[in-house]
């Protein structure tokens, strides 16, 4: 339960201070400054949402692995 509060508080103390992430690289940053302000604006927050895919995924497998360890190891001390 504490481990949950824990995650819980750092995802809102990141939520606090957010700022706004700029993730193109040149040859994209001048494609998007000739299309305008808001197709700009709509390409780097899909860059972002692609950026974050890998993470989640990454993510998800380590929690399960995690989850799976730690389930064995209680099954290995009541064994003994």
């Amino acid at each position: 339960m504490k481990y949950i509060f824990s995650i819980i508080f750092v995802f809102f103390f990141f939520l606090l201070f957010y700022i706004t992430a700029t993730a193109q690289c040149s040859i994209c940053a001048k494609t998007a400054l000739q299309m305008g302000e808001k197709p700009a604006q709509g390409m780097n927050t899909a860059i972002l949402y692609l950026m974050m895919a890998p993470f989640v995924i990454v993510g998800i497998i380590s929690y399960r692995w995690w989850k799976g360890n730690k389930k064995f190891e209680e099954e290995e001390r009541s064994g003994q």
